[in-house]
């Protein structure tokens, strides 16, 4: 062969191989999920359904367990599936460890300074460290386990004098949460029933408000060039709340601050002694993580808490015979000669099904809070890219008929069967209402201590009856916590031997 040809041959030869390997690498390029296609500039926000766990868990059943849409300038990710969910939380656990920040939860939160916004780091870590093995220790939480029994028996009281009369469930048990809340972060340094009825009352008003703007769907974070502009109005609205809370805030610190040489063992007074030794060698712990603890104390404690109860309220009623099986055991245990106490707890193992089931249907969050992945990840062949908006519809996933038998029907009793065991660690990826891996909720021992004393005291001490004529009303309203369509009212009646044990 002439060398004119050989160096044609091989160059064209060369050039053919290039030209394959280029297609196969483009072939094998990571492309966007699939997805609904959306409108010039806005996406697919003009067809967002107000309830956005069903409205996606509706789009995946056409583009699949994972899919992609345009929000505005933001893409946004949707998971649906247990696998997809544990590659997610679990094997990328480390890239999707941060938040996708909104307007309002940087501004409640004194600049994403707590521990839900705050950035996958040391700070982060610091604030986990104290949040979980500090604050929400089980030796921090038998502590104050003297606030949340004078709390509950003051509600026992409450409903006491309404005996016979509609009680709004959902509203007594967020009061109530508030009080041991309230007391709990800082109940040492209130004096008197006057004084903490003020400041609770403050503080019921604001929270309230603040969880709904922080749920409302804000131009803002759709097109964060028009952050400034506020189109909505809903940031000046956080921001005056957030300075409302402020204010109780600096007055609980001042009062703390002059009270200096009186111990107390409410947790305000050791985030206190935290801030003034700095944090730790590297990472300072500011006055600005204090207030920001607080509120999420406040936020994250109290609504999901009572939203909780009411649905597994709701479900017992709906089903009589799981109500008196739960009556059943609970008089067992306790008797009806004396109120249920937090030492019962552990024995109550059917009132922990119920607890599961409950937060299986109705987790309190059913998107979780948002992911947003550091750098560009493949999941399942797709390309999620840094920055993307990630939600894992735990509800669609705790619903999922491949997971789960009768799935729609409120079962305390599967998680007996062989293989259902399922807890609250995050572990399991077809139960997770708590969340999964480094970012999974910092509250969960206090949420089962709340929920299981609460809900087996007002089953204990009551039984409960719709009003004439009323069903039990199952539909959902959508939010950042999701809550009942239709607030559960019923009536309650005395069930305890003694009229003395409810004074």
């Amino acid at each position: 062969m002439e060398p004119t040809t050989f160096l044609y041959t091989f160059l064209l030869t060369t050039f053919l191989i290039y030209t394959a390997l280029l297609l196969l690498r483009k072939r094998r390029t990571a492309t966007l999920p699939p997805g609904p296609t959306g409108l010039p500039l806005v996406g697919s926000l003009p067809f967002l359904d107000p309830s956005l766990h069903t409205y996606f868990a509706d789009l995946s059943k056409k583009h699949g367990p994972i899919f992609s849409l345009q929000l505005g300038s933001k893409l946004a990710v949707v998971i649906s599936s247990s696998s997809l969910a544990h590659a997610v939380l679990r094997e990328h656990d480390n890239t999707f460890a941060n938040r996708d920040v909104p307007e309002t939860g940087r501004l409640f939160s004194y600049g994403g300074n707590d521990i839900v916004w705050t950035p996958n780091g040391p700070t982060w870590r610091m604030l986990r460290r104290i949040c979980v093995h500090e604050m929400l220790s089980p030796q921090s939480l038998d502590a104050v386990s003297s606030i949340r029994q004078q709390e509950i028996r003051s509600t026992v009281r409450h409903i006491h004098a309404s005996s016979g009369n509609p009680v709004d469930i959902g509203a007594e048990m967020f009061l109530n949460v508030m009080n041991i809340v309230t007391n709990t972060m800082w109940g040492g340094t209130l004096e008197g029933d006057k004084e903490r009825e003020s400041v609770g009352k403050d503080f019921k008003e604001v929270v309230a408000n603040i969880i709904d703007l922080l749920g409302r769907p804000n131009v803002s974070d759709f097109f964060p060039a028009l952050a400034r502009f506020d189109l909505q109005g809903i940031q000046s609205k956080m921001a005056l709340l957030r300075d409302r809370v402020d204010n109780i805030f600096e007055r609980m610190i001042e009062k703390k601050s002059c009270d200096e040489g009186k111990r107390t063992k409410d947790l305000l007074e050791f985030m206190l002694r935290m801030e003034r030794e700095g944090g730790d060698s590297k990472t300072p712990f500011t006055m600005s993580h204090v207030k920001a603890l607080l509120m999420d104390m406040f936020t994250g404690g109290t609504d999901t808490t009572a939203a909780t109860i009411e649905w597994a309220m709701a479900e017992l009623l709906n089903k009589p015979d799981i109500l008196k099986k739960l009556q059943d055991e609970l008089g067992q245990i306790v008797g009806k000669d004396k109120l249920v106490d937090e030492s019962h707890l552990p024995k109550l193992h059917f009132l922990s099904l119920v607890i599961k089931e409950t937060l299986r249907l109705h987790p309190p969050l059913p998107l979780l809070i948002p992911h947003c992945p550091s750098s560009p990840c493949t999941i399942d062949g797709y390309l999620i890219p840094e920055g993307t908006k990630v939600f894992i519809n735990v509800w669609a996933i705790q619903r999922d008929p491949s997971n789960w038998t009768d799935p729609l029907e409120f079962k305390p009793e599967r998680y007996l069967q062989q293989g259902l065991q399922r807890d609250f660690s995050g572990k399991d990826f077809d139960y997770f209402p708590f969340g999964s891996g480094r970012r999974i909720c910092a509250g969960i021992a206090m949420a089962e201590r709340m929920v299981g004393y609460l809900l087996a005291t007002i089953v204990h001490s009551f039984d409960w009856k719709l009003p004439e004529g009323k069903d039990v009303d199952l539909s959902e309203k959508f939010g950042i916590v999701m809550n009942k369509a239709i607030p559960l009212v019923a009536i309650p009646t005395p069930r305890l031997s003694k009229n003395v044990l409810y004074n």
